[in-house]
């Protein structure tokens, strides 16, 4: 550190200097040793011209220069928004092998919406494959704001577009937002991009969109209408689609950007070992891992960094304070850290990179004790207790919090609730439930926290109180169709998912709800494979992990 301050002292101040650097308005003594460590481009401009003395960069700004050269002294640099295009471009210029390394690291740690394509076209520009390509999977993931909100999406050039809408990956939830991204595209100057619209209806998968859309939008738009090969295309899908009313034509569907999986639980009175999946734009569920180990009844399972934690839980009457994870690269389970109280039913969460692990049962009692696991330690550490005792409650999080609702104490359902700020390590109550109830499910959506179903004094719920954390409320939705409880919660392209679970005849469920909030709304999707209770859902990322989940 000391003799890095030192160097950039003596290049303030001059010093060690054997050469000068002009740019627009500021000149700069240099030592050519230094810089020539740092730069290829100067290495071989002093070993090409040995009497030089002057160089001048008129194209270059000294404060640009001023960032080149205090790397080149103490091997960092300051990268900001407002400097990386023309900080890389001067890297590139002169051959900065860390600075080129620094930049494309910041435009990584940005991507957004708003500048993906930027960044795309800048790494075309100077061939960084990594950074092109963690553009692209960005641009796939979040292709329908992109091609809605990016002010850079109609200066992609034809192949680019034809690239990215050719992709399976593509994350589109309905096929027809690829067709009005390409006629947004097109329609940004028709004169210089009318030859291109074959080749791109030609990567618009119609075999998706329904029949109704194809017959009122597509086929009447301008553009198709003046192309007799895309209007042949439109025509011969709406012939197939009519034709095959109950099977619909073969067309490889877009893969979604996360896939739901339901892990463990119970069926038949056993304990589950299997982990299905859920495709979104297939609405398919299948068995993606069945093995023989066997996972805890009652435990609760999260995902975070790669591997789903399967925590606590009960198995031949016994209590369990160990932990599992199962490594989504290998397919195998290995143990993790030992809570500090053994738990089943317990109410599992996850929030900023760290689990919390609240109440329960053990042998002995209900739980009022609270825990934190720290995945890089391996370690748990015991956080301040909840104010009340409470097993098979719900928990979800929103805006750096904790909040559990409910649960029982014995066989008495609670109505109570309360908030965790792991800033202060405090628990506060807060407003309580109109309904008491445990074995429920809680889901935070759209600033809010969904508690649905679960059970009361021996009956079973079907409905769905909301609570509002600005303002301390509790509001209703639409019940689910059908009274149940202990059943696996997620939330997937915003809507609420509900997963097996146990019926007022105490059946095992395999059925599958979700939630359209914006319909207010509980439809049917695809059942699981198998009925389960106690499931637990975990939304995983497809890329990276779509070796391990192959859809």
């Amino acid at each position: 550190m000391a003799s890095k301050m030192v160097l950039e002292e003596a290049l303030m101040l001059g010093e060690l200097s054997d050469f000068v650097i002009k740019v627009r308005d500021r000149d700069f003594k240099i030592n050519r040793t230094i810089l020539s460590n740092s730069s290829l481009y100067f290495c071989e401009l002093f070993h090409n011209n040995p009497q030089m003395t002057v160089c001048s960069f008129p194209d270059v700004s000294a404060s640009i220069m001023d960032l080149i050269l205090k790397y080149a002294y103490t091997q960092s640099v300051l990268v900001l928004e407002n400097n990386v295009q023309l900080l890389l471009e001067a890297a590139e210029c002169f051959k900065i092998k860390g600075i080129v390394r620094a930049c494309c690291d910041f435009l990584l740690q940005k991507l957004s919406t708003s500048n993906c394509i930027w960044i795309l076209t800048l790494a075309d520009r100077y061939l960084y494959p990594d950074l092109k390509e963690k553009a692209c999977l960005f641009i796939l993931r979040y292709f329908e704001d992109v091609a809605q909100y990016c002010p850079d999406f109609c200066n992609l050039s034809a192949e680019q577009l034809i690239h990215l809408i050719g992709k399976t990956e593509l994350n589109v939830r309905q096929e027809r937002v690829v067709f009005e991204a390409v006629i947004r595209w097109i329609n940004y100057a028709p004169a210089e991009r009318h030859g291109h619209l074959v080749s791109l209806m030609s990567k618009v998968r119609l075999n998706l969109i329904s029949v109704n859309y194809l017959v009122d939008t597509v086929r009447v738009n301008n553009l198709v209408k003046g192309s007799p090969k895309c209007m042949a295309m439109v025509t011969n899908t709406m012939r197939k689609l009519q034709a095959s009313i109950l099977v619909r034509p073969l067309a490889r569907a877009r893969l979604p950007a996360e896939v739901l999986l339901a892990v463990g639980g119970f069926n038949d009175n056993l304990p589950a070992n299997v982990i299905e999946l859920y495709n979104v734009r297939t609405n398919r569920w299948r068995t993606v891992y069945n093995k023989d180990n066997l996972l805890p009844e009652f435990s609760q399972c999260v995902y975070i960094d790669g591997y789903i934690y399967c925590v606590g839980g009960l198995l031949d009457h016994r209590f369990f304070s160990s932990v599992t994870k199962f490594n989504l690269a290998t397919k195998t389970w290995e143990e993790a850290g030992v809570m500090h109280e053994a738990r089943a039913n317990l109410s599992v969460v996850t929030l900023n990179g760290f689990i919390y692990a609240m109440g329960g049962w053990n042998e002995q009692e209900t739980l009022k004790s609270a825990e934190r696991f720290e995945p890089g330690t391996n370690q748990w550490t015991q956080i301040a207790p909840m104010e009340h005792r409470r097993a098979d409650a719900a928990a979800a999080t929103l805006h750096g919090k904790v909040y559990i609702f409910g649960g029982l104490l014995g066989n008495l359902a609670l109505s109570s609730a309360e908030c965790y700020t792991p800033t202060t390590n405090q628990w506060t109550l807060i407003t309580p439930m109109s309904v008491a109830r445990g074995a429920m499910g809680a889901i935070a959506y759209n600033d809010q926290i969904f508690v649905i179903g679960g059970c009361s004094h021996g009956r079973r719920l079907a409905n769905v109180e909301v609570f509002n954390p600005a303002s301390m409320t509790w509001g209703m939705v639409a019940q689910m169709h059908y009274p149940c409880s202990n059943f696996g919660v997620a939330l997937l392209e915003e809507k609420l998912y509900v997963v097996g679970g146990i019926d007022t005849q105490d059946l095992t469920l395999c059925t599958v709800w979700c939630f359209d909030a914006d319909k207010n709304q509980w439809n049917f999707v695809r059942d699981l494979g198998r009925p389960h209770g106690a499931v637990s859902c975990c939304l995983v990322e497809r890329v990276p992990h779509a070796s391990a989940f192959p859809l």
